[in-house]
C-alpha cells in the first residue's frame, strides 16, 4: 500500500455551515503534506474526522487503511498514529522525563526516551517541571509526545508556533529526519515559508473545498506565472518614463511583470545603461508560495482549481 492517506468526496455540516463541502486529496507513505488555509476555511475539521476526533456527514475517510470513525478500529490506528496539536493537556507538575516516560507507556514498542529528548532538543531540561517551561519547550514537549510511540503516520497542527527562527529550523531539520526515516506527516501551518520547506504536496482549502493543489513550487500555476521584476526608479524619473509598463508601490519600487523576463530585463538595463543610470534594489522572482496562497484565499468563493492568471509581456 503506498497511500497512506485516502479522503474522498468528505462533508461535514453544522447546522445550514458545510464546514467540509465535498474534500478529496490523497497522503502517499514517507511524504510530508501539507493543509493549509485560514481559520474557518474547514481545515480544521478536516484534521479531526481524520484524527478520529469528530465524525463526518458524507464521503470516505481512511487512515492507514482503517476508518477513523470505526470505534472497533480506534485502538489499533492510535498505536500507529502520533498528534501534535494545537493544546495538549499535560500534567503540569510532572517533570519534562515523567511526561515523556508516562506517553511512552501507552506504547508496546515506543522509542528510547533518551532518543526522543534529544531529537526535540530538551536536553538538559530532563528534571524540569511542565508548569517552568517556556512557551517554545512546551511545544518541543508537545512533539515529543507525538513521536514517542515511533508512529507511521504524525499530525502536526501548528507544530512551530511559538518557536523563534532558530528553533524553527530546528524543528524542520527534525521533521525532514522523521520523514526521512520513513514516516508520513500531515501538517497545518500558517507559515508559508515552513510549507515551502517542508512539504512534498501542499492542498489549499477554503470555504471547505481544495481550491489548489500540487507541489509548493508548482501550487496554483506558480511555476510558470508571470515574473516580477522590482526595482527602484532613478532619480527624477517618473514612471511613464520607463521603456515599459510599471506599476508603482508604497515602498518606493515600481513592479514590471512579465512572461519573458530575459527579454523584459534586457530592455531595461540597455535603458539604464545608454543613460547612465543605476537600477538599485532589483529583483526578480516568481511569486512565492504566501502570494498564491493569498490570492487562493482572498474569496472564499473562488472556484476550485484556480490559477494565477498569465499572460503575455
Amino acid at each position: 500500500m503506498t497511500t497512506a492517506v485516502v479522503v474522498e468526496g468528505l462533508h461535514k455540516t453544522y447546522g445550514t455551515v458545510r464546514a467540509v463541502n465535498g474534500v478529496s486529496f490523497t497522503v502517499e507513505h514517507g511524504e510530508i503534506f501539507a493543509l493549509l488555509g485560514r481559520n474557518g476555511a474547514g481545515k480544521t475539521t478536516t484534521m479531526e474526522i481524520l484524527e478520529g476526533f469528530r465524525a463526518r456527514d458524507g464521503g470516505r475517510a481512511e487512515v492507514l487503511g482503517l476508518d477513523p470513525g470505526d470505534p472497533a478500529t480506534k485502538r489499533r490506528l492510535s498505536e500507529r498514529v502520533g498528534l501534535v496539536l494545537q493544546d495538549i493537556a499535560v500534567e503540569p507538575y510532572l517533570t519534562v522525563r515523567e511526561t515523556i516516560a508516562r506517553n511512552a507507556g501507552y506504547y508496546a514498542a515506543p522509542r528510547d526516551i533518551d532518543e526522543v529528548i534529544g531529537l526535540v532538543d530538551l536536553v538538559g531540561h530532563e528534571k524540569k517541571k511542565v508548569r517552568v517551561l517556556s512557551g517554545g519547550q512546551k511545544r518541543r514537549l508537545d512533539l515529543a509526545l507525538g513521536i514517542i510511540g515511533d508512529p507511521d503516520l504524525l499530525f502536526l497542527d501548528e507544530p512551530t508556533t511559538g518557536f523563534d527562527p532558530n528553533a524553527r529550523r530546528g524543528a524542520w531539520k527534525l521533521v525532514r529526519t522523521l520523514r526521512d526515516a520513513g514516516m508520513t506527516i500531515l501538517l497545518t501551518t500558517h507559515y508559508m515559508e515552513e510549507a515551502q520547506v517542508l512539504a512534498d504536496q501542499v492542498a489549499v482549502i477554503a470555504a471547505g473545498r481544495i481550491v489548489a493543489a500540487g507541489t509548493p513550487d508548482t501550487l496554483g500555476g506558480r511555476d510558470i506565472a508571470r515574473t516580477r521584476i522590482r526595482f527602484e526608479p532613478p532619480p527624477e524619473c517618473a514612471v511613464t518614463d520607463l521603456p515599459v509598463a510599471a506599476v508603482p508601490g508604497d515602498d518606493g519600487l515600481v513592479t514590471v511583470e512579465s512572461a519573458e523576463p530575459t527579454e523584459m530585463l534586457h530592455r531595461l538595463t540597455e535603458w539604464a545603461l545608454g543613460r547612465g543610470v543605476a537600477l538599485a534594489r532589483l529583483t526578480v522572482d516568481r511569486p512565492s508560495l504566501e502570494d498564491v496562497y493569498l490570492y487562493l484565499t482572498s474569496d472564499d468563493q473562488r472556484a476550485p482549481e484556480r490559477t494565477l492568471e498569465r499572460s503575455a509581456p
